[in-house]
């Protein structure tokens, strides 16, 4: 098959993608600012990958995130009040596509690997770092809902390098 052949040429990019002259300068700015890749989930289950978060240090602990209002992470979250963040790796990328929407998910979200059931939501199994957060606050924020919580429980572990989120692209340090 010749490469111009129908079916014979693989777009080294994103076919699909806006350019970047098209986006807001805001989204060009988000994009340039390296963000960390994490699961949030919540008894239900539910989950939803997200970079859009902080955590603040204080007494107590706390954690704020920005996320899709209609996602039904958000309505399980809500339901449950509780949730779990959970910082992902570059061999978790899969998972970060597939709990973003980005990738199929047969059997649902949950059924392609182990998880751990805590009283925050399940953890994938193997997953040494991870916080227990209880819901405080929510609100409109841009186009998101920002959502606060409490951080109640960590468990840190050697966890290797994090999956960075930049420039629309899954990074490793």
């Amino acid at each position: 098959m010749t490469p111009d052949a129908p079916g014979g040429r693989i777009h080294s990019t994103d076919p699909f993608a806006i350019p970047d002259q098209d986006k807001s300068a805001v989204r060009r700015l988000r994009g340039r600012l390296a963000a960390p890749v994490t699961l949030w989930t919540t008894p239900g289950p539910s989950g939803l990958t997200v970079s859009s978060m902080l955590v603040a240090d204080g007494d107590p602990g706390r954690v704020l995130g920005l996320i899709d209002e209609e996602s039904d992470f958000w309505d399980a979250a809500e339901t449950a009040g509780r949730f779990a963040v959970i910082p992902l790796t570059p061999a978790d990328r899969q998972l970060a596509d597939r709990f973003a929407g980005l990738m199929p998910a047969p059997g649902g979200l949950f059924a392609a690997s182990e998880w751990t059931d805590t009283e925050w939501g399940p953890i994938p199994a193997g997953a040494d770092t991870w916080a227990g957060c209880r819901l405080d606050a929510n609100r409109p924020y841009g186009w998101a809902l920002l959502v606060e919580a409490v951080i109640e429980t960590v468990h840190t572990g050697a966890s290797p390098a994090p999956l960075i989120h930049y420039r629309g692209r899954y990074n490793e340090l």
